[in-house]
């Protein structure tokens, strides 16, 4: 009996034993399977998944995991090559011919047949550029192409652009994702519908998208990139996107370490995270990483020109809002002195042609002139506008609002979704509204192109609707000027006259911002806050 007895619990200690290695080997397994996924979340949305639309910084992190170009940026902003192996440019600055890479295949899809891909040739590229200025498609990044004059495959592995005219910051151009290369035939099959099928050559290929919900891709296991030590990029199995609306809930969702990564700073957590002078607080020094750099990112409110509306009509109006707000108070109460007070003009500091002087300073007195100026030749004795922001910047909008009403100027503030308004943005549904500007290349031109005329949304940026002789003749004559010293001259004067105009509230210029989880490694950092997830890994 005794020897039955201690048979039986024999077996139960070895039954519980095996469980317990199972279980652990489970366990192990999971959290492996966990540690090749990065997790984040994008409360502004995604609008689409199709280069050629893809406008925001949101839009262009998860296009810059599915597609590749010509070329591309380092962390640095240099230009590397990418499908492109190489290149050359004529003497007079016209031609540009590069020669792709061999064996770039897209990702895999039934449609490509009995192999299910494809290798990327120089017709490739013919058909992604006819595309994107293709005036039917009505693409808002076919303005890239406006410098162009032809271009065409010289062979399979040969394609050449001529220019209508020397621009030295072109290449640049070309690394945007707008000038990523797609393919004829899955486009045509699935049209408009393409913006959810997307079909590239990145490292990341398309697995499932619930709009609103869910984005999920996976790894490519044909990507040609590889890193220094000669092993296939990228790390990761997959990547996951969901898509909570507010930034305080993906800060929740970071503390509790289900997403690995969060960009920015938000009022709802800025004070749990970091300290008054913009260090990390010690509770969370074991457990998150902050990196923090140079953004080339301005900040602003915008006004709509073609507005009704007397008071943004009025230039006295506008230039008293810009007069009327400490903008060095307001970095340090609200974004915890991270990020630099905007006293200059719309180019932010770091970029040639950027001007500490040509901008607003704090002038409370001649803010409230102003204001009774605007009062006494218009007869309107308690002037009012609407200012349209979303949730994560209420903030910034409310410190302007009450600085204002000390001025005699009344903001009611009102707070849409991210999407939302930048839709009503485009199409000059509204006054006045929160955006800003990050810059897709290292040169002003890109900033400056916002107050070009012939670039009025909903086609181009000038969400402003702006128009000024002086300043399209100046910008059309930077391009034509090689010498970066010349033409920061002139890119310094576009934007003075843009302040003079008071078209614009700067507010500051941003800092590149990134928390994530201790155990994620290789994500680096750059001054357009970009997402680069080829070389992150999870330990």
């Amino acid at each position: 009996m005794i020897k039955q007895i201690t048979k039986l619990i024999l077996k139960i200690l070895t039954l519980t034993c095996v469980l317990a290695l199972c279980y652990s080997c489970s366990k192990d397994v999971n959290n492996e399977r966990e540690n090749l996924v990065f997790r984040y979340n994008e409360f502004a949305n995604i609008n689409t998944l199709d280069p050629a639309f893809s406008r925001t910084l949101q839009d262009n992190s998860i296009c810059n995991q599915l597609f590749n170009g010509l070329v591309q940026l380092d962390d640095q902003l240099n230009i590397l090559p990418s499908i492109a192996k190489d290149w050359t440019i004529s003497e007079n600055g016209l031609v540009y011919t590069f020669t792709l890479r061999d064996a770039i295949y897209f990702h895999k899809h039934p449609l490509f047949g009995s192999d299910s891909t494809r290798v990327v040739t120089a017709q490739d590229f013919t058909f992604s550029f006819n595309r994107l200025r293709d005036k039917k498609l009505a693409a808002p990044g076919s303005w890239v192409l406006n410098k162009v004059d032809d271009f065409k495959a010289l062979n399979d592995s040969t394609f050449q652009i001529k220019l209508n005219q020397p621009f030295p910051a072109f290449l640049g151009l070309l690394s945007m994702k707008y000038c990523s290369v797609v393919p004829k035939e899955i486009v045509h099959y699935y049209g408009d519908e393409f913006r959810s099928h997307p079909i590239g050559t990145g490292p990341f290929k398309f697995k499932r998208w619930e709009e609103n919900i869910k984005l999920v891709l996976r790894r490519n296991e044909l990507y040609f990139e590889k890193d220094n030590q000669g092993r296939q990029l990228p790390y990761l199995e997959a990547v996951a996107l969901t898509f909570l609306p507010d930034k305080q809930s993906e800060f929740l969702q970071f503390a509790q370490g289900n997403i690995d990564y969060i960009s920015g700073l938000d009022a709802s957590y800025k004070d749990e995270l970091l300290s008054a002078d913009g260090r990390l607080r010690p509770r969370y020094a074991k457990t998150v990483n902050m990196t923090r750099g140079p953004y080339l990112n301005s900040e602003y409110l915008g006004f709509y020109l073609e507005s009704k509306t007397p008071e943004i009509q009025s230039k006295l109006i506008r230039q008293a809002i810009n007069y009327g707000f400490d903008r060095k108070k307001m970095m340090i109460y609200l974004r915890n002195g991270v990020g630099i007070p905007a006293t200059g003009g719309f180019i932010p500091k770091g970029l040639p042609g950027h001007s500490g002087s040509i901008g607003y300073t704090y002038q409370p007195e001649k803010a409230k002139a102003l204001v009774k100026q605007f009062k006494e030749e218009t007869g309107i004795e308690n002037p009012e506008i609407t200012l349209q922001t979303s949730s994560n910047y209420l903030s910034f909008c409310e410190f302007i609002q009450r600085e204002l009403e000390k001025a005699g100027l009344t903001i009611n503030v009102n707070v849409m979704p991210e999407s939302t308004l930048r839709s009503a943005r485009s199409n000059g549904k509204i006054d006045l509204f929160r955006s800003s500007w990050v810059a897709d290349y290292l040169d002003a031109e890109n900033y400056l192109s916002i107050f070009y005329s012939k670039n009025f949304t909903p086609d181009g940026s000038n969400y402003f609707h702006f128009r000024n002789k002086e300043v399209d003749s100046l910008y059309n004559k930077a391009f034509l000027i090689n010498d970066i010293q010349k033409r920061k001259l002139l890119y310094t004067k576009i934007d003075s006259i843009a302040m003079q105009n008071a078209i614009m509230i700067p507010l500051f210029y941003d800092e590149v911002l990134r928390f994530t989880q201790k155990k994620v490694k290789g994500l680096g950092i750059n001054p357009i806050n970009l997402l680069d997830l080829r070389q992150v890994y999870k330990e």
